[in-house]
């Protein structure tokens, strides 16, 4: 039995080619990062770095094209509700975790990143589970393009004429690892309201 007009609108549409897209992206960023190394020249390094921001801008705008198309034409689907901040995740902490090595993040703020990550990520999975759903909020999002700046500017790290990758990255991380505790915590929040609300109603 083959799929239905609007099952095949539901999973092959561009929003999902675009998150997939971005996953076939990461074991590139995880190359061009390996890449780097105390052994090269510092040209050779920012060079490498560049290219590395480059493809993570992309893979960037491709979130928000894919957004976009979907809001346009109305296309939701099980699929990129999933896998669309799954991609984006996925992509985000490669680069933290392959910037560990290199000294320019530290173990323990990837570890506080990856923990709220995983603890939202449960949450909306027993909040679907009970019939709730909990929606991004505007922290998250803050945090997520502070984040997106912070790494950036931690994979060119050298200067680029007055400006220095590495202090500009580290202080916007500072900024988005904040966020990403307030939001973290008001996700806690919000699920702990909507489960007392449902068994008290």
């Amino acid at each position: 039995m083959g799929l239905t007009a609007a099952k095949k609108r539901e999973y092959f549409n561009l929003p999902n080619y675009l998150t997939l897209g971005r996953v076939a992206l990461i074991p590139l960023m995880m190359f061009l990062l390996a890449k780097i190394s105390v052994e090269k020249t510092q040209a050779q390094n920012l060079f490498m770095g560049l290219i590395a921001s480059g493809v993570f801008i992309i893979a960037g705008l491709s979130d928000l094209v894919d957004g976009y198309y979907a809001r346009k034409f109305k296309i939701n689907s099980v699929f990129g509700k999933y896998f669309d901040p799954l991609a984006d995740k996925l992509m985000v902490l490669t680069v933290m975790i392959m910037l560990i090595p290199l000294d320019r993040i530290p173990a323990w703020i990837v570890v506080l990143f990856l923990g709220r990550e995983l603890t939202i990520t449960a949450l909306r999975g027993i909040a679907t589970a009970e019939g709730l759903e909990l929606s991004a909020d505007s922290w998250g999002k803050k945090k997520t393009a502070l984040q997106n700046v912070a790494l950036v500017a931690l994979m060119i790290h050298y200067n680029l004429g007055e400006l220095n990758g590495q202090r500009i990255g580290w202080i916007v991380l500072v900024l988005a690892l904040i966020m990403a505790l307030l939001s973290g915590i008001h996700y806690v929040y919000k699920f702990s309201q909507n489960i007392l609300q449902k068994y008290h109603s």
